[in-house]
């Protein structure tokens, strides 16, 4: 596949990316699904540089918009050329005299260079004063909001985002340990080591593909950031207790969980979307899980919900949130997000976490957690939880101690997480 085609790829990707409003990894996975003639490579260069101009949308927007080309003004299949345009000319150096080669207009190649879009070339590129949110690449309605959680430290924080995330695993403890799994990895050549925070952890080092392993078909360990493997270690579950996750999603932390439980005890995973269940099922038969309990309900009203009043010794509430912790994997996040979006996704956390606490049993715990990096979806949900429910306090759970857990890409190497830990007073 030509360069020019390449390019031609990205653009119809950014343009989809730009007007259908769904997350990137759907977007590039239908795109190339339909288009099979694209080779490995040709995927692997496409998406790379697809994720790199959203990574540094708003320096490519900011210096469009300099040159007087706004993208937010334009069509979709515009925009996406102008991003493509800037990040070539701004980050890749790339000469002048190859953008008139490479968008030629010929068959499978970029049309040519519009004239609004000649442009972005009338200076050499420079990064001097810009503002804070083009230099940390997120939009300018999320400064306060980054600014109240990171201080002094927000340019150190954001720039970590710009960063590719490792890919962590996490050792199912009901088949193996992490030392046997790691001997097996590295002798299977993959570049592999101990994570620093989670006991069950393991980080590979380059972009192997790790559900082709032995390991991984016969559910020796599950894909799982760090930083999610500690919140199941926040639970800490005994042998035997009955545990709820009540936002059970594709069950990642439901298997970690399982595995505490050395599959003894009751396990029940629950959540509103069906079709995220059944992932869930096909994950706990690989993992050699079998007392876990996966039921679809309809909300918080459920009624099979209202029958389990203090049934569950732990609840974990691993609320929808922003995903804003994620920003490594899932830069689109933080141009899909809207205000409306946070206060929405706030209201949520605080009827699902209301929602959970008379399912605990008196002495139990009540875990809440999210991969947001917001005030509003973390220490501001449990002022407001704590206020209305006398009946919990708050277990100190951070890693030093701190009265909340909150981790960040800069300061441990994981995706962003906030926890907080509850116990629930006995009569």
């Amino acid at each position: 596949m030509k360069d020019a085609a390449r390019l031609q790829s990205v653009i119809e990707i950014l343009t989809l990316e730009g007007s259908e409003k769904k997350p990137l990894d759907q977007i590039c996975h239908r795109y190339f699904k339909t288009r099979r003639f694209i080779g490995s490579k040709d995927r692997q260069a496409i998406s790379a540089l697809v994720y790199s101009i959203i990574r540094q949308r708003a320096s490519c927007d900011w210096w469009a918009l300099e040159r007087g080309v706004s993208p937010l003004l334009m069509l979709p299949y515009e925009a996406a050329r102008v991003r493509l345009i800037s990040y070539l000319w701004v980050f890749d150096k790339m000469p002048r005299k190859t953008f008139g080669v490479l968008f030629s207009g010929d068959k499978y190649a970029p049309e040519k260079l519009f004239d609004k879009e000649q442009a972005i070339f009338e200076v050499l590129p420079t990064r001097e004063n810009i503002p804070p949110w083009v230099e940390g690449e997120f939009p300018e309605w999320l400064f306060p909001l980054l600014k109240r959680r990171f201080g002094s430290q927000l340019k150190e924080e954001v720039q970590a985002f710009l960063q590719m995330a490792p890919l962590d695993l996490r050792t199912n403890l009901l088949k193996t340990t992490r030392e046997e799994v790691l001997k097996a990895l590295s002798t299977a050549g993959l570049k592999v080591e101990k994570t620093p925070l989670s006991p069950w952890g393991l980080r590979l080092h380059g972009r192997e593909n790790i559900t082709q392993t032995q390991a991984f078909q016969k559910g020796l360990v599950e894909v799982q950031d760090e930083g999610s493997q500690l919140i199941a270690g926040l639970i800490a579950p005994k042998a035997g207790q009955t545990v709820l996750d009540l936002c059970a999603g594709a069950g990642g932390k439901t298997l970690a969980l399982a595995a505490l439980l050395d599959n003894k005890g009751r396990l029940v995973a629950t959540d509103t979307a069906l079709w995220r269940l059944k992932r869930t099922k096909e994950r706990l038969k690989r993992a050699g899980v079998f007392n876990v309990e996966i039921r679809e309900i309809s909300g918080m009203t459920d009624k099979w919900l209202k029958r389990q009043k203090e049934r569950f010794d732990h609840v974990l509430v691993d609320a929808p949130c922003s995903g804003s912790g994620t920003w490594r994997r899932n830069p689109d996040k933080k141009w899909t997000l809207t205000p409306k979006d946070l206060s929405e996704l706030s209201a949520l956390q605080q009827v699902l976490l209301a929602g959970a606490a008379p399912l605990v049993k008196p002495g139990g715990s009540l875990v809440y957690a999210t991969c947001s990096l917001f005030y509003e979806e973390n220490e501001d949900v449990v002022a407001t939880f704590l206020k209305d429910h006398p009946t919990f306090k708050v277990i100190p759970c951070g890693l030093k101690g701190e009265r909340f857990l909150f981790l960040s890409p800069f300061q441990h190497g994981t995706d962003g997480f906030f926890a907080a830990k509850f116990i629930k007073s006995a009569p």
